[in-house]
Protein backbone atom coordinates (compact mmCIF):
# COMPACT_ATOMS: atom_id res chain seq x y z
CA UNK A 1 0.00 0.00 0.00
CA UNK A 2 1.28 3.46 -0.83
CA UNK A 3 2.11 5.54 2.22
CA UNK A 4 1.10 9.15 1.69
CA UNK A 5 1.73 12.26 3.77
CA UNK A 6 -1.22 13.55 5.74
CA UNK A 7 -2.29 16.93 7.06
CA UNK A 8 -3.12 16.59 10.73
CA UNK A 9 -2.31 18.37 13.96
CA UNK A 10 -0.07 16.87 16.63
CA UNK A 11 -3.06 16.41 18.92
CA UNK A 12 -5.02 14.61 16.23
CA UNK A 13 -2.13 12.27 15.49
CA UNK A 14 -2.05 11.07 19.10
CA UNK A 15 -5.80 10.65 19.40
CA UNK A 16 -7.21 7.14 19.30
CA UNK A 17 -8.79 6.47 15.92
CA UNK A 18 -12.57 6.22 15.72
CA UNK A 19 -12.11 3.04 13.68
CA UNK A 20 -8.99 0.89 13.73
CA UNK A 21 -8.66 -2.10 11.38
CA UNK A 22 -5.63 -4.35 11.77
CA UNK A 23 -4.49 -7.27 9.61
CA UNK A 24 -8.06 -7.96 8.51
CA UNK A 25 -8.72 -10.83 6.12
CA UNK A 26 -12.03 -12.06 4.75
CA UNK A 27 -12.70 -15.29 2.91
CA UNK A 28 -15.82 -16.91 1.52
CA UNK A 29 -14.75 -20.51 1.08
CA UNK A 30 -11.71 -20.47 -1.18
CA UNK A 31 -12.43 -16.93 -2.38
CA UNK A 32 -10.30 -14.26 -0.68
CA UNK A 33 -12.10 -10.91 -0.48
CA UNK A 34 -9.63 -9.05 1.76
CA UNK A 35 -6.07 -9.81 2.75
CA UNK A 36 -4.15 -8.00 5.49
CA UNK A 37 -6.18 -4.76 5.52
CA UNK A 38 -4.87 -2.05 7.86
CA UNK A 39 -6.82 1.20 8.06
CA UNK A 40 -7.58 3.93 10.58
CA UNK A 41 -10.40 6.47 10.54
CA UNK A 42 -9.73 9.69 12.43
CA UNK A 43 -12.20 11.66 14.46
CA UNK A 44 -14.30 14.22 12.55
CA UNK A 45 -13.00 13.23 9.13
CA UNK A 46 -14.85 12.13 6.01
CA UNK A 47 -13.26 8.96 4.70
CA UNK A 48 -14.48 7.26 1.55
CA UNK A 49 -13.84 3.66 0.52
CA UNK A 50 -13.64 3.10 -3.22
CA UNK A 51 -12.71 0.26 -5.53
CA UNK A 52 -13.87 -1.66 -8.55
CA UNK A 53 -16.76 -4.08 -8.60
CA UNK A 54 -16.03 -7.05 -6.36
CA UNK A 55 -13.24 -5.28 -4.47
CA UNK A 56 -14.96 -5.86 -1.12
CA UNK A 57 -16.16 -2.34 -0.29
CA UNK A 58 -19.60 -3.41 0.90
CA UNK A 59 -18.18 -6.40 2.76
CA UNK A 60 -15.78 -4.13 4.65
CA UNK A 61 -18.63 -1.78 5.55
CA UNK A 62 -20.73 -4.72 6.76
CA UNK A 63 -17.84 -5.85 8.94
CA UNK A 64 -17.52 -2.40 10.50
CA UNK A 65 -21.22 -2.30 11.43
CA UNK A 66 -21.37 -5.83 12.91
CA UNK A 67 -23.28 -7.42 10.04
CA UNK A 68 -20.49 -9.83 9.07
CA UNK A 69 -17.45 -11.08 11.03
CA UNK A 70 -14.05 -11.04 9.29
CA UNK A 71 -12.15 -14.30 8.93
CA UNK A 72 -9.17 -12.95 10.87
CA UNK A 73 -7.73 -9.71 12.16
CA UNK A 74 -9.43 -7.10 14.32
CA UNK A 75 -11.74 -4.13 14.06
CA UNK A 76 -12.14 -1.55 16.80
CA UNK A 77 -14.96 0.99 16.54
CA UNK A 78 -15.16 3.84 19.06
CA UNK A 79 -12.54 2.03 21.13
CA UNK A 80 -14.49 -1.24 21.27
CA UNK A 81 -13.15 -4.47 19.77
CA UNK A 82 -15.92 -5.99 17.68
CA UNK A 83 -14.82 -9.57 18.27
CA UNK A 84 -16.89 -11.63 20.71
CA UNK A 85 -19.17 -8.79 21.80
CA UNK A 86 -22.10 -9.75 23.97
CA UNK A 87 -25.58 -8.96 22.63
CA UNK A 88 -25.97 -6.08 25.09
CA UNK A 89 -22.54 -4.61 24.32
CA UNK A 90 -23.20 -4.88 20.58
CA UNK A 91 -26.49 -3.03 21.00
CA UNK A 92 -24.85 -0.31 23.09
CA UNK A 93 -22.25 0.19 20.37
CA UNK A 94 -24.79 0.25 17.54
CA UNK A 95 -26.62 3.06 19.32
CA UNK A 96 -23.48 5.20 18.93
CA UNK A 97 -23.47 5.09 15.13
CA UNK A 98 -25.96 5.70 12.34
CA UNK A 99 -26.21 3.98 8.97
CA UNK A 100 -27.72 5.26 5.74
CA UNK A 101 -28.22 2.28 3.46
CA UNK A 102 -27.95 2.64 -0.31
CA UNK A 103 -31.63 2.03 -1.01
CA UNK A 104 -32.93 3.87 2.04
CA UNK A 105 -34.25 0.94 4.05
CA UNK A 106 -37.37 2.85 5.07
CA UNK A 107 -40.53 0.98 6.07
CA UNK A 108 -43.20 1.55 3.44
CA UNK A 109 -46.09 1.22 5.88
CA UNK A 110 -44.80 4.07 8.07
CA UNK A 111 -44.77 7.79 7.32
CA UNK A 112 -41.43 9.52 6.97
CA UNK A 113 -41.78 11.01 10.47
CA UNK A 114 -42.61 7.59 11.91
CA UNK A 115 -39.59 6.07 10.15
CA UNK A 116 -37.28 8.72 11.59
CA UNK A 117 -38.73 8.30 15.08
CA UNK A 118 -38.53 4.50 15.04
CA UNK A 119 -35.04 4.23 16.64
CA UNK A 120 -36.19 6.58 19.40
CA UNK A 121 -39.28 4.46 20.08
CA UNK A 122 -37.20 1.29 20.22
CA UNK A 123 -34.32 2.55 22.35
CA UNK A 124 -35.57 5.41 24.54
CA UNK A 125 -38.32 6.06 27.06
CA UNK A 126 -39.36 9.35 25.46
CA UNK A 127 -43.01 10.22 25.01
CA UNK A 128 -44.63 10.14 21.57
CA UNK A 129 -44.73 13.94 21.53
CA UNK A 130 -41.03 14.20 22.37
CA UNK A 131 -40.15 11.62 19.70
CA UNK A 132 -42.18 13.45 17.06
CA UNK A 133 -40.46 16.71 18.00
CA UNK A 134 -36.98 15.21 17.66
CA UNK A 135 -37.91 13.42 14.42
CA UNK A 136 -39.15 16.73 13.00
CA UNK A 137 -35.84 18.37 13.91
CA UNK A 138 -33.88 15.62 12.17
CA UNK A 139 -36.13 15.92 9.13
CA UNK A 140 -35.29 19.60 8.78
CA UNK A 141 -31.61 18.95 9.55
CA UNK A 142 -31.51 16.56 6.60
CA UNK A 143 -32.84 19.31 4.34
CA UNK A 144 -36.48 18.25 4.04
CA UNK A 145 -39.55 20.43 4.59
CA UNK A 146 -41.68 19.68 7.67
CA UNK A 147 -44.67 18.60 5.59
CA UNK A 148 -42.63 15.72 4.12
CA UNK A 149 -42.97 13.99 7.49
CA UNK A 150 -46.59 13.09 6.71
CA UNK A 151 -45.69 11.41 3.41
CA UNK A 152 -44.91 7.74 2.85
CA UNK A 153 -41.63 6.49 1.31
CA UNK A 154 -43.36 5.57 -1.97
CA UNK A 155 -44.30 9.23 -2.42
CA UNK A 156 -40.70 10.48 -2.21
CA UNK A 157 -38.24 11.24 -4.98
CA UNK A 158 -34.86 9.52 -4.91
CA UNK A 159 -33.17 12.54 -3.34
CA UNK A 160 -35.87 12.90 -0.70
CA UNK A 161 -35.60 9.19 0.10
CA UNK A 162 -31.86 9.57 0.70
CA UNK A 163 -32.40 12.53 3.00
CA UNK A 164 -35.17 10.79 4.94
CA UNK A 165 -32.92 7.78 5.43
CA UNK A 166 -30.15 10.07 6.62
CA UNK A 167 -32.53 11.79 9.05
CA UNK A 168 -33.34 8.39 10.57
CA UNK A 169 -29.62 7.59 10.83
CA UNK A 170 -29.21 10.82 12.82
CA UNK A 171 -32.15 10.17 15.16
CA UNK A 172 -30.04 9.03 18.12
CA UNK A 173 -27.36 11.73 17.71
CA UNK A 174 -24.60 9.31 16.64
CA UNK A 175 -20.88 9.96 16.94
CA UNK A 176 -20.17 8.05 13.75
CA UNK A 177 -22.07 7.92 10.46
CA UNK A 178 -21.85 5.29 7.72
CA UNK A 179 -23.14 6.22 4.26
CA UNK A 180 -23.57 3.58 1.55
CA UNK A 181 -23.56 5.23 -1.90
CA UNK A 182 -25.29 8.41 -0.65
CA UNK A 183 -25.66 9.95 -4.13
CA UNK A 184 -26.29 6.82 -6.22
CA UNK A 185 -29.16 7.30 -8.65
CA UNK A 186 -29.55 11.03 -7.99
CA UNK A 187 -29.61 13.84 -10.54
CA UNK A 188 -26.69 16.32 -10.35
CA UNK A 189 -28.66 18.95 -8.41
CA UNK A 190 -29.83 16.45 -5.78
CA UNK A 191 -26.33 14.98 -5.53
CA UNK A 192 -24.85 18.46 -4.98
CA UNK A 193 -27.32 18.95 -2.12
CA UNK A 194 -26.04 15.75 -0.50
CA UNK A 195 -22.46 17.09 -0.85
CA UNK A 196 -23.43 20.20 1.11
CA UNK A 197 -25.23 18.15 3.74
CA UNK A 198 -22.27 15.83 4.33
CA UNK A 199 -19.97 18.83 4.79
CA UNK A 200 -22.42 20.41 7.23
CA UNK A 201 -22.59 17.25 9.33
CA UNK A 202 -18.81 17.04 9.47
CA UNK A 203 -18.06 20.74 10.00
CA UNK A 204 -20.92 21.81 12.26
CA UNK A 205 -21.75 18.63 14.18
CA UNK A 206 -18.25 17.14 14.29
CA UNK A 207 -19.39 13.76 12.99
CA UNK A 208 -16.95 11.17 11.74
CA UNK A 209 -18.24 9.92 8.39
CA UNK A 210 -17.31 6.75 6.51
CA UNK A 211 -18.83 6.34 3.07
CA UNK A 212 -18.77 4.09 0.05
CA UNK A 213 -19.15 6.06 -3.15
CA UNK A 214 -18.44 6.01 -6.88
CA UNK A 215 -19.42 9.68 -7.22
CA UNK A 216 -16.23 11.45 -8.26
CA UNK A 217 -17.70 14.91 -7.60
CA UNK A 218 -18.59 13.85 -4.06
CA UNK A 219 -15.12 12.38 -3.53
CA UNK A 220 -13.41 15.58 -4.67
CA UNK A 221 -15.73 17.94 -2.81
CA UNK A 222 -16.21 16.43 0.63
CA UNK A 223 -13.65 13.75 1.51
CA UNK A 224 -10.61 14.30 3.69
CA UNK A 225 -9.13 10.95 2.68
CA UNK A 226 -10.00 8.10 0.35
CA UNK A 227 -9.07 4.42 0.78
CA UNK A 228 -8.70 2.43 -2.44
CA UNK A 229 -9.37 -1.32 -2.39
CA UNK A 230 -8.04 -3.54 -5.17
CA UNK A 231 -6.72 -7.06 -5.67
CA UNK A 232 -7.93 -8.00 -2.19
CA UNK A 233 -5.90 -5.42 -0.34
CA UNK A 234 -5.67 -1.73 0.49
CA UNK A 235 -3.80 -0.14 -2.40
CA UNK A 236 -3.53 3.44 -1.12
CA UNK A 237 -4.98 5.95 1.34
CA UNK A 238 -4.80 9.71 0.91
CA UNK A 239 -6.56 12.83 -0.27
CA UNK A 240 -7.89 12.91 -3.81
CA UNK A 241 -5.06 15.24 -4.78
CA UNK A 242 -2.50 12.83 -3.36
CA UNK A 243 -4.11 9.82 -5.01
CA UNK A 244 -4.28 11.60 -8.38
CA UNK A 245 -0.48 11.77 -8.38
CA UNK A 246 0.05 8.04 -7.88
CA UNK A 247 1.06 5.58 -10.57
CA UNK A 248 -0.96 2.59 -9.44
CA UNK A 249 -3.09 0.40 -11.74
CA UNK A 250 -5.84 0.16 -9.10
CA UNK A 251 -5.90 3.91 -8.39
CA UNK A 252 -5.37 5.69 -11.71
CA UNK A 253 -8.63 4.46 -13.38
CA UNK A 254 -10.56 6.74 -11.02
CA UNK A 255 -8.77 9.78 -12.49
CA UNK A 256 -8.85 8.82 -16.16
CA UNK A 257 -11.68 9.04 -18.67
CA UNK A 258 -14.19 11.83 -19.17
CA UNK A 259 -15.79 11.61 -15.72
CA UNK A 260 -12.51 11.61 -13.86
CA UNK A 261 -11.12 14.55 -15.84
CA UNK A 262 -14.36 16.52 -15.47
CA UNK A 263 -14.41 16.04 -11.69
CA UNK A 264 -10.77 17.15 -11.39
CA UNK A 265 -11.39 20.17 -13.60
CA UNK A 266 -14.35 21.23 -11.48
CA UNK A 267 -12.24 20.96 -8.34
CA UNK A 268 -9.36 22.94 -9.85
CA UNK A 269 -11.71 25.71 -10.97
CA UNK A 270 -12.85 26.20 -7.40
CA UNK A 271 -10.42 28.72 -5.95
CA UNK A 272 -12.42 29.69 -2.86
CA UNK A 273 -10.98 28.08 0.31
CA UNK A 274 -13.31 25.57 1.93
CA UNK A 275 -15.09 27.00 4.96
CA UNK A 276 -17.40 25.30 7.44
CA UNK A 277 -20.69 24.76 5.66
CA UNK A 278 -23.77 26.70 6.64
CA UNK A 279 -26.87 24.70 7.42
CA UNK A 280 -28.11 23.14 4.17
CA UNK A 281 -31.50 24.18 2.89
Amino acid sequence: MASLPTRESASASTQEPVIGIRELSTRFGAHVVHHDINLQVRRAEVLAIIGGSGSGKSTLLREMILLHPPSSGSIKVLGVDLKNLSRDDALDLRLRWGVMFQHGGLFGSLTVLENIGLPLREHTQLSDAEIDEIASEKLVLAGLKPEVGAQYPAELSGGMMKRASLARALALDPELLFLDEPTAGLDPQSAAGVDELVLYLRDQLGLTIVMISHDLDLLWQVTDRVAVLGDGTLQAVGSMVELSQLDNPWVTPFFEGARGRAAQAAEHLSTKPREPSSKPK
